[in-house]
């Protein structure tokens, strides 16, 4: 894939403390590769430093939040790096903003809709999708496990799933 969209690794979720520090919800496996960042969001945001919460996030302390209110004015800033920050991708591996807004269809060519979100309740991604048309009654939006079974396979344009786990 030659995608070079910036890639989120974390959003800011709130403030922490007094000093500025902010709580991270984490898009991927823990702080590991945000810590190998210096900074974010095309050079916006410094990263000082960060620490796991214990809870499955992180609290970053970043040079240009100093107290409280700089912390709080930050809530709901994705952090982003381009791409080529990271490390290439193995055979299997995702990031979670390649998947997102990408067209969904069955292994029978039925459209579903667009992938709206990727979560991980702790077993393995799963990934929501916004059906398309929106029905009238009912859900409008179902999940699919990230696994072979149920995601067939991805690329750049469309995400196909196999029509025994579209939701009919």
């Amino acid at each position: 894939m030659t995608n070079t969209k910036p890639v989120t690794l974390a959003a800011i979720i709130g403030a922490h403390g007094v000093a500025g520090e902010v709580r991270l919800k984490l898009f991927g496996d823990g702080i590991a590769t945000l810590a190998k960042q210096k900074s974010f969001n095309g050079g916006a945001l410094t990263l000082l430093k960060i620490r796991e919460d214990g809870k499955g996030g992180a609290i970053a302390r970043l040079a240009e939040s100093t107290s409280r209110g700089d912390a709080e004015k930050l809530r709901g800033t994705a952090l982003t790096v381009p791409r080529d920050a990271l490390p290439p991708l193995a055979e299997g591996e995702f990031y979670h903003a390649d998947l997102l807004g990408l067209p969904v269809v069955t292994d029978t060519g039925a459209s579903v809709g667009t992938v709206l979100a990727v979560e991980n309740f702790g077993a393995t991604d799963i990934i929501e999708i916004a059906l398309d048309p929106v029905p009238e009654k009912g859900p409008k939006t179902f999940m699919v496990p990230m696994i072979p079974a149920a995601v067939i396979e991805w690329d750049d344009n469309r995400l196909v799933i196999s029509a025994n786990f579209a939701d009919n």
